[in-house]
């Protein structure tokens, strides 16, 4: 009874490690992203937690090697799991004005302290198998299998917790469901072992650390992640934290950290003011004449879409969006139900190899502020331009700041080495900027000229728009490639120089 209860614990342990981590990146993902940068914080803390742990564990043993401590351990580990979530919510909820106002220091404070909270439980758990190992070790002949046995079952619990985490635990019961499973799994675990060990009267105020996560799991309504003013709807998918607000008579779409707008929809309107009413103009830099169809990358809830199908009448669109749920969302709250929109739920580069020819490529896949770095290549430029029409444009949405067009110069200088012109539309909200590459060698007086022909209202509102503000892209560096796209550690530091105010 005795082995069976080590090699069960030393099992759940491993799952539950994985099974924390995975759970880690959801529960910041709504108020940080989960971009590179935050899995490497994630990962690399994770680490250097279990590396204090196998460390500790191993001295312990040593000196105390009795199977109720190992058992007490993984119910303290067990316990501060489970209560994780809730200690969380102060520390992410200073992430919100952090946010909204840049605050590098106070959104410092909220993303380590949130982090700092799984040392314990997680150095905790790191300590059992070497524990499990001074415990089950008869002899040193056998010392080397016990060891490899018992890392073998806590890295097989590992594999069994990532897969069953993100398959099933988020799944059916969400990010704080997945803590608690988790948590009662081990302190049922460990309560059995301490009642084998010191009998049911010695193991009861363990179980009371059962009976709290339980009442707190019991008690928790679950409510909304996020509070947000005018919240309409919130979901997390597979892919993203989504949220739909109503905001002055506009209905938006907001994904993950929330800080840029995805899509916005107002029935009675056909332009936003935003950088989607600029890609309208963006046929015009290579033809006089509407398109005849179009493929959009990053469909999003549909707002570039719906606006082509209203200028430019029913042509056939094809829109690709990763996430499946953010395609149902744009049906249910953004009224993207054009029939002449196919909307596919696909990476767009993937999509992209085996799709038709366009007269126009809008991407607007750039999730602020954070990038598939993919989608941002010589190589993937070299794609969209060979499945253009002769007359075919390409059309980028860029995020900037008002002093840093880093971001969108390197996008220019590798669309540079693609296509024969490309030129550059900046929005006056000073966070995007359009960047139109033609597939026909074309000049910036071609654009003024078909923007003068244009009769349509909505049209000529956006050319009156973008033209004082098209130039011709000059930047010849950085070129970003599939081997080599340090994409994220450019946004990185924009965003820090512009929080420092630098």
């Amino acid at each position: 009874m005795k082995r069976f209860l080590l090699f069960a614990l030393v099992f759940l342990c491993g799952a539950a490690t994985m099974g924390v981590e995975m759970a880690a990146s959801r529960l910041l993902r709504p108020f940080f992203g989960d971009s590179i940068l935050i899995w490497a914080n994630i990962i690399g803390l994770i680490l250097v937690y279990l590396t204090l742990g196998y460390y500790l564990g191993g001295r312990w043993a040593d000196h105390d090697p009795r199977a109720v401590t190992l058992y007490r351990l993984v119910a303290w580990a067990g316990w501060c799991i489970g209560i994780v979530p809730y200690l969380a919510r102060p520390f992410l909820r200073l992430a919100l004005p952090a946010l909204e106002r840049f605050d590098a220091g106070l959104g410092l404070v909220s993303f380590v302290g949130t982090l700092v909270l799984f040392a314990l439980p997680v150095t905790l758990l790191g300590c059992v198998s070497p524990y499990a190992i001074r415990l089950t070790t008869r002899e040193v002949a056998s010392s080397g299998s016990t060891a490899g046995a018992l890392y073998a079952l806590s890295t097989f619990g590992s594999i069994l917790g990532v897969f069953g985490t993100v398959f099933l635990l988020f799944a059916v019961l969400g990010t704080r469901g997945t803590f608690v499973v988790f948590s009662i799994a081990l302190l049922i675990g460990a309560v059995a072992g301490i009642v084998h060990e010191w009998g049911i009267g010695r193991a009861l105020k363990y179980a009371a650390l059962l009976l709290v996560i339980v009442s707190l799991a019991a008690l928790d309504s679950g409510g909304v992640v996020k509070a947000a003013p005018g919240l309409v709807y919130e979901t997390e998918s597979p892919y993203n934290f989504i949220q739909v607000i109503e905001e002055d008579g506009w209905r938006l779409l907001t994904v993950n950290e929330g800080q840029a707008y995805q899509s916005a929809y107002r029935a009675d309107r056909v332009l936003t003011n935003g950088i989607w009413d600029l890609f309208l103009v963006a046929p015009y830099f290579a033809s006089p004449d509407a398109p005849r169809d179009a493929l959009m990358i990053g469909l999003a809830a549909g707002t570039t879409a719906r606006a082509y199908t209203l200028v430019f009448g029913a042509i056939p669109i094809d829109g690709v969006e990763l996430d499946p749920a953010i395609i149902a969302v744009g049906r249910e709250y953004f009224a993207m139900t054009q029939p002449n929109l196919r909307a596919i739920a696909d990476d767009g580069r993937n999509f992209l190899r085996r799709a038709r020819a366009y007269d126009v490529i809008a991407i607007d896949a750039y999730r602020q502020p954070y990038i598939p770095f993919h989608l941002t290549t010589v190589e993937f430029f070299g794609e969209t331009r060979a499945h253009l029409t002769p007359r075919g444009v390409v059309a980028v949405n860029a995020a900037r700041v008002r002093n840093d067009h880093r971001l969108v110069d390197a996008l220019a200088a590798t669309m540079r080495q693609v296509f024969p012109s490309v030129y550059l539309i900046d929005h006056p909200n000073d966070a995007n900027t359009l960047i139109v590459a033609t597939n026909p060698p074309t000049h910036l007086d071609d654009f003024r000229a078909n923007a003068a022909r244009l009769t349509d209202p909505n049209l000529r509102l956006v050319a009156a728009q973008s033209l004082p503000n098209a130039r011709v892209a000059t930047s010849e560096a950085p070129i970003f490639s599939d081997d080599h796209a340090p994409v994220e550690n450019l946004i990185h530091d924009i965003i820090f120089r512009f929080a420092l105010g630098q």
